[in-house]
Order: structure tokens, then C-alpha cells, then sequence
């Protein structure tokens, strides 16, 4: 066995050692969770003062905004710790109890499945939410029959591509137990 060039070896761990030009990508990922934290408290005062005078409909339409906003830092943490231990570096501290069941445990593949779930669920809840807005024939038109048939369209399109990647993990496990 002949020893690689030295020349070889340190472009080999320059390259490895580029991974960290993602740190800062992931560290723009906690400024965005703070943003959607500051968004969430802000809609949550926005609604708690209007709480007597709303309606079923416009409760369940706040409680779904609230809902959506906790659905994309969910999406944000998933994507700041798995893209952070797939693909930089491992978390070295034992953080106890506290540390959740999947750290460490999901992959690319799982880390994909993770993220066209949690897009699904959001796209049906703005899809949901803007239904609801709907209150009669007067207000269905002036909403839009168009813009209504793009949301549908757009979150079927999610739907389809999620079934369809699920799909292809399937098959690619499948391809490698035989």
C-alpha cells in the first residue's frame, strides 16, 4: 500500500475541514427561531386582548396562526440540530433528560421525510385557515376563486412530492436488504 501524496492528504483535510463554513448558516438559523418566537409572542398579545369579543371561528383562526408559527420553529429545530450533527459536527456535552429521543438518530434521509411533513402540515393550515375566512358567497368571491384553487393546488403538490420521497426511501432501503 503506497502512502498518498502530501499534497493529497492536506487538500483532503481542507476539504473536510469546510464543513464549518455551515456554522454561520446554522447560527442564522437561531436568529430566525428567535424571530419566529418574538412573531408568535407578538400574535399572542395581538389576540389575548380581543379574546371577548371574537368569534368560534376567528378563535380557531388565531389558534391556528399560533399553531403554524409553532409548527415552522419546530421546522427550524429539526433542520439547526440534525443538519448541525449530519453534517458539522457531533454535540459534545451530555445534555441528560433534556436532550430529545431523535437527536443523534435522524439521518439525511430522515431529516428530509421530517422536513415535507412539517411543510405539508403548514401549507394544510394555511390552507385550512384561508377556507375559514371564507364566510359566505359575497366574500368567496371577493377572495378569489383562483387564489383558492393555487393554494390547493400548491399544497397538493407538497402532498404528491412528500408521498412520492417517501417512496424513493422506500424503494432505496428496500434496494439495500438484498
Amino acid at each position: 500500500m503506497t502512502d498518498k501524496p502530501n499534497l493529497e492528504t492536506r487538500f483532503e483535510q481542507g476539504l473536510f475541514a469546510s464543513r464549518w463554513l455551515m456554522a454561520p448558516m446554522y447560527l442564522g438559523l437561531v436568529v430566525a427561531l428567535a424571530m419566529m418566537s418574538f412573531i408568535f409572542v407578538r400574535e399572542l398579545f395581538y389576540y389575548v386582548p380581543k379574546l371577548m369579543e371574537m368569534t368560534a371561528e376567528d378563535t380557531i383562526l388565531a389558534a391556528l396562526t399560533l399553531i403554524d408559527l409553532t409548527l415552522a420553529a419546530n421546522l427550524l429545530l429539526i433542520v439547526l440540530f440534525s443538519g448541525y450533527e449530519n453534517f458539522v459536527s457531533k454535540f459534545d456535552f451530555d445534555a441528560g433528560a433534556d436532550r430529545p429521543d431523535w437527536m443523534g438518530k435522524v439521518d439525511f434521509s430522515g431529516l428530509k421525510m421530517k422536513l415535507i411533513a412539517s411543510i405539508v402540515a403548514i401549507s394544510g393550515i394555511h390552507l385550512l385557515k384561508k377556507f375559514m375566512e371564507i364566510r359566505d358567497i359575497d366574500s368567496a368571491v371577493m377572495f378569489g376563486h383562483s387564489e383558492m384553487m393555487w393554494l390547493v393546488v400548491i399544497h397538493l403538490t407538497f402532498v404528491v412530492s412528500g408521498v412520492l420521497m417517501a417512496l424513493m426511501d422506500y424503494l432505496q432501503a428496500r434496494s439495500y436488504k438484498r
